[in-house]
């Protein structure tokens, strides 16, 4: 049983009967045999939850139908249902992800564009429509059509918007790439998809600075024998090596003589987007991502678990090398308003966001764990000097969040809103688990999992455990599942990342827990688990304790190889003038003793200048335990900062 502190925010009943979730949980019950309601809220839900995986298929069909999905939806919605991978979802179904977002009032705002340095852009729905068609239009008229690759190099802007949008019209392929990438790690990803066309920038401005990109997009050219085309974004001079066909973005917006071309209504399981895995363990893996599924789960990730309500304005700090980003852009289909930001999250200085959140009256806020703890650290307090009272809803992803930042969002940031801790990933582009409207914000807790999803936690066995640590996997299929990876035929690889560990059960690679009320808590990767003297331990219960002292800014473990058995490292970064002495190494060991066991004490404590994390902000443990111990690093190319890697190298307090 929770303690009453353990609560941090419940949902008052107004807002559970005017959200989305409530309506399509009526309509459930009423045509499709959902449960009954009981009056308890994390009843219902819980109840909800396993008829939307029991009854998969009424459930997407349900779906389908409460986001007015605008397509042919067919007959056959669920073929091989227990095949997990195996099963057919919306085989007669035609649809095109493009024409679902572009919907709405002409006059309403599909987005808000701002940078750092203060530059701000408004377009309409009907302004949005007009510069996607003629943007298709040019698109077309270099042959991109069905079963063609577009990539983008591109900042988060409104440009990167439109050509993604004007991609999908067309029924081809978008993959994008965030222009602070090196030429190495772009090339590695859009190489295998022989893309036909590059939407490129000349450069980028973040922290201040300005940089040039030309030389970098010319060396990312010549590493894309399949380039037919080029699309340049706020270029002066024309690359080196650009293709014959180079056209500029303004030219395409301004040549209105060829007509738009119809949206192409194709197949469910078209291919919409190309992700990519993070690479720090070899070449980054190409995931194809269906249109449909992509769409279809979004929808219900916007509606059901976001609330999302047209005309509210949704923002997500982001870049176009990350999953959200494309998750935000799907937004558009709820009517909503997507505020973009391009630059740095604390330029010129830490209010940077939270002024964007007050300015722009933005509702459903995106952030991460490392950028709350870094203003938690900073001693921001945005509720104390920014007018925040259109804020519903923070979400976090991107690693776990940990409890004193539960505390510090309703303390610091909003007492009223429902903190949403997401967790999914790339390889679904989406959630397994994520907020529920209905339920109220634990500390510490993920709400719930995503209905229609088989979400669970199984100990060695697969057998599912509640309160015990455990893997993360999802047992039954999902339409958003990837269509495969690029370049495996056979599907060999793509079986071997998911369906390895426990067959015909989705394997997700996170350690957590599962909670008595349904909640779960992500104790971190479990390839990066630590396990001294046989005992499992997830990195992420050690950063939860840690990251607390003002001292610390932020942390990072890894097991090390040590007679016969395994030891726990600990780094961590200190504000500058703050040293690591034995007064500090002691109060570091008394909280995670306290807090968490002597189990996850670390033997060895060790302070470092910099952590390497990948282009998303993710701290990279295998990387760091590669280098501990003297084994190479295979994708350097796919760190924001490779250069940090150097400060693991042969340290001599790890070598006795």
């Amino acid at each position: 049983m929770d303690s009453p502190t353990s609560i941090l925010w419940q949902p008052p009943p107004d807002r559970i009967a005017r959200c989305e979730l409530t309506r399509f949980a009526q309509m459930a019950r009423l045509h499709h045999g959902a449960p009954a309601a009981t009056g308890d809220a994390t009843q219902d839900y819980l109840q909800l939850h396993a008829w939307s995986v029991r009854e998969r298929a009424t459930f997407w069909s349900a779906m389908w139908d409460h986001a007015s999905v605008l397509g042919e939806r067919g007959r056959r919605v669920l073929r091989d249902g227990d095949r997990m991978p195996g099963a057919r979802w919306f085989e007669d179904a035609h649809l095109n992800y493009a024409e679902n977002l572009l919907i709405g009032d002409d006059a309403q705002i599909a987005l808000i564009a701002r940078d750092e340095g203060g530059a701000r852009r408004v377009m309409s729905r009907a302004q949005l429509r007009k510069a996607v068609g003629a943007i298709a239009a040019g698109f077309a008229s270099v042959g991109i059509g069905p079963g063609d690759v577009v990539a983008g190099f591109v900042g988060n802007t409104a440009e990167a918007v439109i050509a993604m949008l004007a991609t999908a019209w067309l029924g081809a392929t978008w993959t994008s790439s965030s222009p602070e990438f090196g030429a190495t790690a772009v090339i590695e990803r859009f190489e295998q998809t022989g893309a036909k066309l590059l939407v490129a920038t000349g450069g980028y401005r973040y922290g201040g600075k300005q940089f040039d990109c030309q030389q970098k997009l010319a060396q990312i050219i010549h590493g894309m024998p399949g380039l037919r085309a080029l699309v340049l974004v706020g270029c002066k001079d024309t690359p080196a090596g650009a293709p014959a066909t180079t056209r500029h973005w303004r030219e395409l917006l301004e040549q209105r003589a060829a007509s738009t071309p119809p949206p192409q209504r194709l197949p469910f399981n078209s291919p919409l987007f190309v992700l990519y895995s993070s690479g720090t363990t070899g070449k980054p893996k190409a995931i194809v991502h269906g249109a449909g599924g992509t769409l279809l789960q979004h929808r219900k990730e916007h509606l059901l678990h976001t609330d999302v309500r047209p005309g509210d304005r949704v923002f997500y700090y982001t870049t176009t090398g990350w999953m959200m980003w494309n998750w935000l852009v799907s937004a558009l289909a709820s009517q909503a308003t997507i505020v973009l930001y391009d630059g740095s999250p604390t330029f010129p200085d830490n209010d940077a966001l939270w002024r964007l959140a007050a300015e722009e009256r933005i509702n459903v806020f995106g952030t991460s764990p490392r950028f709350l703890a870094a203003m938690e650290k900073a001693g921001v307090r945005p509720r104390d000097t920014h007018d925040l009272s259109a804020l519903r809803t923070i979400l976090s992803t991107g690693s776990p969040l940990a409890a004193n930042q539960f505390d510090y969002v309703y303390a610091a940031i909003a007492p009223d809103v429902q903190l949403a801790s997401i967790s999914g990933g790339t390889d679904i582009v989406s959630c397994f688990c994520l907020g529920v409207p209905w339920l109220p914000v634990r500390r510490g807790e993920i709400q719930g999992a995503g209905l229609g999803m088989g979400t669970d936690v199984v100990d060695g066995e697969d057998n599912p455990v509640v309160g015990e640590r455990g893997e993360l996997v999802c047992t039954a299929p999902f339409p958003s599942m990837p269509l495969g990876f690029l370049g495996d035929a056979d599907g060999a690889r793509y079986q071997k990342a998911y369906f390895a560990r426990f067959p015909d059960t989705w394997h997700h690679g996170d350690y957590a827990i599962r909670t008595p009320q349904g909640g779960f808590i992500i104790l971190g990767r479990s390839d990066a688990v630590l396990n001294p003297g046989g005992v499992r331990i997830g990195t992420a219960e050690i950063y939860r304790q840690v990251e607390q002292l003002p001292e610390i800014l932020e942390s990072l473990a890894i097991g090390q190889k040590h007679h016969d058995d395994e030891r726990i490292v600990l780094f961590v970064r200190l504000p500058a003038g703050q040293q690591l002495d034995e007064v500090l190494e002691a109060r570091i060991r008394k909280v995670i003793r306290t807090n968490a066991s002597p189990r996850h004490v670390p033997e060895r404590i060790v302070a470092v200048a910099d952590l390497p994390r990948t282009m998303s902000g993710k701290l990279v443990e295998l990387a760091v335990r590669d280098v501990v111990h003297g084994l190479p690093v295979s994708n350097r190319e796919a760190l924001a900062n490779p250069e940090a890697l150097e400060l693991f190298r042969d340290l001599p307090q790890l070598r006795d």
